[in-house]
């Protein structure tokens, strides 16, 4: 797993940590276009889109090394676990390789650990090592108990990642909450920093606190020295 904790990060660094977002419901192809050019340029880790863009980017990017990571269950995580599954693999046959999928908060909050964890192992085993699974687990919603809990459930399903926030929620990527979920799954499973990530400086800050992914719309300004936009 690939940690930086020093305050000598630089940004070419941060470029290879990025998951380049665009998870607008009004973002038009023109624009994931872009989006694909930008992370082939600045080199970044993926572009992370809605599933319905996965063949678009599939095409855009098939010359270089940038992956496409795409969401399930995205934003609520409410659908079923056979939803979910059905998501994964008609996603990984349009040519995605990471997935961020959503828990079930609900169920999650109703306690029923089972079934959360449950519906984590079904996408992993849908995956089939085939792609990064990332588990979205909406750190907004949830007392630093619950954070805890759920991150051992991700662990134990299997799951490659977990990660804060989906960017609609409440909330968004702190270092506490980041540093409180890599201590609960080691060095050897990846955290993934999203929502709010607008600059070098805070991203910086979420990686010193042992993220190994972010997820940003602003990729561009974050690598530069500017500030961008959420999701």
């Amino acid at each position: 797993m690939f940690f930086i904790q020093n305050k000598d990060v630089t940004s070419s660094e941060i470029a290879k940590m990025i998951d380049h977002t665009l998870l607008k419901p009004e973002a038009t192809k023109e624009q994931i276009i872009t989006l694909c050019k930008e992370a082939a340029e600045y080199k970044f880790k993926t572009v992370c889109i809605n599933p319905s863009w996965v063949e678009t980017c599939a095409q855009e990017l098939k010359n270089t090394e940038v992956g496409i990571a795409t969401v399930i269950g995205f934003p609520l995580g409410a659908t079923s676990t056979f939803t979910k599954v059905a998501e994964t693999r008609d996603v990984i046959a349009l040519g995605a390789t990471e997935i961020d999928m959503v828990i079930n908060i609900g169920a999650l909050k109703s306690g029923d650990y089972d079934a959360v964890k449950q519906d984590i192992a079904s996408v992993v085993q849908a995956a089939n090592n085939q792609v990064v699974v990332k588990v979205i687990i909406e750190t907004g919603f949830l007392s630093d108990d619950e954070k805890k809990k759920v991150c051992h459930l991700a662990k134990d399903a299997g799951a490659d990642f977990v990660k804060t926030s989906t960017g609609f929620g409440p909330g968004k990527a702190t270092p506490a909450d980041i540093a409180l979920m890599r201590e609960v799954v080691g060095p050897d499973m990846g955290v993934k920093a999203s929502a709010g990530v607008r600059d070098f400086e805070t991203a910086k800050e979420l990686i010193i606190a042992g993220a190994t992914r972010i997820g940003a719309s602003a990729g561009k300004e974050i690598v530069s020295g500017g500030t961008g936009n959420d999701y």
